[in-house]
């Protein structure tokens, strides 16, 4: 491609940029995390890399139109931040990092599952008080695990609650696209949605922040969990309506719940789940292993050199459906 382009959006310092020196020599490379330089790079960018947490910089580059452009990647899969009404007016094609987080959510739904499972609250209790205090712990083979949302992460999450021994219950907007999923024994549409919560053990929010999304488990699927069902997010935090999760923990009416994302983020001080003996909290890092960064960059080296070919690009995003 003549005139190529590239502008992207962070730190030049940061340790996953430094890959940027395997694109192909003579290749026009912008970095900058400025909003007035990213704006005046923007009116020659073919294309745009934007890293993790820098969608008002993107918004920014783009708010002279663009011109030029013809591809935006987000190092991220979420692309909730990034679809303003710029980016949605834009004829640039948008991909994500979609998929190359799954593996590590997946593993931490498992930690969510075996935290309960095993009571690890209070065998860490017993041990800081220095008490011998054995007690009948649980098993996950045999329990049920239902996945609210269930694409790429959702996916990761029933591989190893299959390879525990659960049974498997999915949900999903399109369930057409999973009926011969070997994994998962019932996948239903929205309307469907209550009947696998109340069978399960373990309920898994792994949709993503789209219209529609927001609420998809409040009031009426927390009267049918079971009493001690664990409600696992590893989505987006507005998928759960967050004053009804609270109740339910304070009320004793589910067990527990681990939680990677939630409404505000940070959770600002002196949230009421802070103060909840029956929560496992995790700052949204639950997809920050070593490397991640890294690995993320490789999906983009590789629609680079597909975009400089003329190649379709992978994860591309539907700008109009949110993902």
């Amino acid at each position: 491609m003549s005139s190529h382009h590239l502008l992207a959006l962070g730190e030049s310092g940061d340790a996953h940029f430094a890959l940027l020196s395997r694109l192909p020599q003579g290749t026009r490379i912008t970095v900058t995390a400025d909003a007035r330089q990213a704006a005046e790079a923007a009116a020659s960018a073919t294309a745009i890399l934007c890293d993790m947490g820098r969608g008002r910089l993107l918004q920014a580059a783009m708010a002279g139109g663009a011109p030029q452009l013809r591809w935006v990647h987000c190092l991220s899969a979420g692309v909730e931040t990034v679809l303003f009404p710029a980016m949605l007016a834009h004829p640039a094609i948008l991909t994500n990092g979609r998929g190359m987080y799954k593996r590590a959510l997946g593993e931490f739904v498992i930690a969510g599952c075996l935290f309960f499972a095993k009571d690890i609250a209070r065998l860490r209790a017993s041990q800081a008080r220095g008490a011998w205090d054995p007690f009948t712990m649980r098993e996950l083979a045999g329990r049920t695990m239902a996945i609210v949302g269930y694409g790429e992460i959702g996916q990761a999450a029933a591989v190893l609650a299959r390879a525990f021994g659960m049974r498997v219950l999915a949900c999903r907007r399109r369930p057409e696209r999973s009926r011969d999923d070997p994994l998962v024994e019932r996948v239903v549409g929205d309307a469907e949605r209550g009947e696998i919560i109340a069978q399960a053990d373990y309920i898994v929010a792994a949709a993503p922040d789209v219209p529609g999304a927001a609420g998809l488990i409040g009031a009426a699927e927390f009267a049918r969990m079971k009493p001690d069902a664990v409600l696992i997010n590893v989505g987006r935090g507005p998928t759960i309506v967050e004053a009804e999760l609270v109740a339910a923990l304070r009320e004793g009416r589910i067990r527990g719940a681990a939680l990677d994302v939630y409404d505000r983020e940070p959770l600002p001080e002196g949230h009421p789940l802070y103060g909840l003996d029956n929560v496992l909290l995790s700052p949204h890092c639950a997809d920050r292993v070593e490397g991640w960064l890294e690995t993320a960059m490789t999906v983009f080296l590789e629609n680079h050199a597909r975009f400089l070919a003329g190649e379709p690009l992978r994860n591309m995003v539907d700008k109009q459906a949110g993902y």
